[in-house]
């Protein structure tokens, strides 16, 4: 299973501001069977978010979503996620695959020199952008663009890792990106003016866009 279509990222400050239950939003976003979801807790501690991927795990595993934990490796492993996420300033692949050579492992990338390294490591995917100017992030790296990201998107397939678009894709600039990723992580575009069922209509309207629906699995790995 490789990322595809929409790639949820599950952030938790951004849920907790709006009084949104992260096992709730889950469920929800899980409707729209994503290929893979990632749990991003930058605030929380490790015991709290250790809780919530071990209970997001078998949510995950029931729904046929890889779970895939942001940054941290060692409460991937505790937690039974099948993955880790991690970012430029974050431990480097090598060591990740050293301690936990069961982990799959996708890599943020923000400059093609960095595209390329990551590239070179054989991840399970490489993330790339911020495409557009994100509201995830105060402090998010200068902008790809779509030129970026096509350029990217030649790399990647070359080298034959799924790409992921990064960087405030919502449902108006999906399908500019749809041509030149794999998948696309979103986060805001998923967040939900009313209730919880407006997750999943919005989960499964970007996944279309981005192509989820009409892509044919590809296998993680080198």
């Amino acid at each position: 299973m490789a990322p595809r279509g929409l790639y949820p990222i599950l952030d938790v400050d951004s849920l907790r501001a709006r009084s949104l239950d992260v096992l709730a939003f889950a469920g929800a976003v899980l409707a729209a069977r994503p290929a893979v979801v990632q749990l991003r807790a930058k605030s929380s501690s490790a015991r709290d978010t250790l809780a919530l991927l071990t209970a997001l795990a078998p949510i995950c595993q029931r729904a046929g979503a890889a779970l895939f934990a942001n940054d941290r490796p060692d409460l991937a492993l505790l937690a039974g996620a099948p993955g880790v996420h991690v970012g430029q300033d974050d431990l480097p692949l090598a060591e990740v695959r050293r301690v936990a050579p069961a982990l799959l492992v996708g890599v943020s990338t923000h400059t093609l020199g960095e595209l390329e390294r990551a590239l070179d490591a054989r991840p399970a995917y490489v993330a790339f952008g911020p495409v557009f100017a994100t509201a995830s992030k105060s402090d998010h790296e200068p902008c790809v663009g779509l030129d970026g990201l096509r350029t990217a998107h030649e790399r990647a397939t070359r080298a034959g890792v799924p790409l992921v678009a990064i960087g405030g894709i919502d449902l108006a600039r999906a399908p500019e990106s749809a041509p030149f990723a794999d998948a696309a992580a979103v986060i805001g575009a998923l967040l939900p003016a009313g209730g919880l069922d407006e997750v999943t209509a919005r989960a499964r309207a970007l996944d279309a866009a981005l192509g989820g629906a009409r892509s044919a699995p590809r296998a993680y790995g080198p």
